[in-house]
């Protein structure tokens, strides 16, 4: 079925022709304007001492005046544009705007083979076309049991590059840049989910569940207890992080990130209140983020030079004398030495039974000290649901790009609504040709 639902023989577009958003506005805007100047006539027509000619002259001054409006509001200053819809570089790639849609899991290769299917299609590219600068595709698994459930996607194997190529040509001619999250779940893995069961607990192995791995034999709550990783293992899976990176760029991604956040594989190095080795890749800071700076180095090695690399991040584990915003700091300046081109900030999800203070903007002072004293650009993430708290981040520089998520479930063009709030002209938005007559 999905070898007939290719890019190739599927065009959303249509029929459309190059001016066709330009002529929708202008026709819109001449019906609008034709109804305008007849109540205008109307009422200079019972004004005492207004002839015709007068008449017709200030219908004329009311057009022209309107016309005027029209192209200030179009060559408005760059200065005054929200910074929420400007562009930003990061490397060779430029995104068009500064509204992102974050790696969000939605456990649905349904073969359980790691491929991404059309529902995938449909998620990602309605997205572009709602306005999204850049879309990040979900937690990306470089082995199958990297896995966060048995229904995540992969891109541990060459067969799974197809399956992702239409998907992310499909938000590039939607007008949006495409980046894939890697991800290794650790001790997290094999865990239930919709369509599998054993919601909120480990997959047993005979129900299609595997054997899970952590850098010390630990659990996460409930789960169950993984095995520690040799060295050996652990610089096997730094390739494996390269290879899959290398079958995103083939895929067409044009940017990578790689999950160290939320107590997966590499979080779980991270944090020590999980990290118990003795080795290496233990003890203090530097022996801990050693893990993360090998992937860095192996994924900066196999992409493009121009191609930005991008690391999410727990900024704290909510926990006392566990992982932290110093640590944090510190971890992201290394990243940066290392060609790291921003860091995605979030918190939590490393250890369980924590209390985290969840609220509008909970998460967005994180990203604000990242950003100042890592100097390196950053994200912010969690419960940011309103265009003008959105545009206040930005403004007040806590962060360089805003993460909408869980309303970006429920309102796709979200972005196009937050430039209606914010004073944007329907014409300066990529409305697609076949949605501009429902522009705000």
């Amino acid at each position: 079925m999905q070898d007939d639902l290719t890019h190739d023989n599927f065009d959303f577009r249509g029929f459309s022709k190059e001016n066709r958003h330009e002529t929708e506005l202008i026709r819109d805007e001449e019906e609008r304007s034709a109804k305008k100047p007849a109540k205008a006539g109307k009422a200079g027509k019972n004004k005492a001492g207004k002839n015709s000619k007068d008449a017709g002259r200030e219908r004329k001054a009311e057009k022209a005046g309107k016309a005027e409006k029209k192209a200030a509001v179009s060559a408005k200053p760059q200065g005054k544009r929200p910074l929420l819809f400007t562009p930003m570089q990061l490397r060779g790639l430029t995104v068009r705007n500064r509204v992102w849609l974050p790696p969000m899991d939605t456990y649905s290769a349904y073969a359980w083979d790691g491929k991404p299917t059309p529902f995938h299609y449909q998620h990602y590219v309605s997205r572009a076309l709602g306005g999204f600068g850049l879309i990040i595709a979900e937690a990306t698994a470089v082995c199958p049991e990297g896995r966060i459930s048995p229904k995540d996607v992969g891109l541990w194997e060459d067969s799974q590059i197809e399956a992702w190529r239409w998907i992310v040509q499909g938000v590039k001619d939607a007008g949006a840049v495409m980046a894939v999250q890697l991800n290794h779940a650790g001790r997290k893995g094999s865990t239930g989910c919709f369509g599998v069961g054993h919601d909120g607990e480990s997959v047993p192995v005979e129900e299609g569940g595997w054997q899970t791995v952590a850098p010390s034999p630990n659990a996460y709550g409930s789960y169950a207890a993984p095995r520690e990783l040799s060295v050996d293992e652990i610089r096997m899976i730094v390739g494996q992080f390269a290879a899959a990176a290398g079958r995103a760029v083939a895929a067409g991604f044009q940017a990578i990130e790689i999950h160290a956040a939320h107590g997966y594989l590499i979080s779980q190095f991270l944090d020590p209140l999980v990290n118990e080795r003795t080795d290496e890749y233990g003890g203090d800071v530097n022996g801990r983020m050693r893990f993360l700076v090998e992937i860095v180095d192996a994924v900066r090695a196999v992409i493009p030079e121009d191609m930005p690399l991008l690391v999410r991040i727990s900024a704290t584990d909510w926990a006392a004398g566990g992982w932290d915003l110093g640590q944090t700091i510190v971890v992201s300046r290394v990243l940066k030495d290392h060609g790291v081109d921003l860091v995605d900030v979030s918190t939590g999800g490393i250890v369980p039974d924590v209390t985290i203070p969840v609220k509008p903007n909970y998460q967005v002072p994180f990203a604000e000290q990242v950003r100042k004293q890592a100097d390196v650009p950053t994200t912010a993430v969690g419960l940011i649901t309103k265009p003008k708290q959105a545009e206040k981040i930005l403004r007040a520089g806590e962060a360089d790009a805003i993460e909408i998520g869980r309303a970006a479930l429920r309102d796709p063009a979200w972005p196009m609504r937050a430039a209606h709030k914010l004073g944007l002209d329907p014409a300066e938005l990529p409305y697609p040709d076949q949605y501009i007559r429902g522009a705000y």
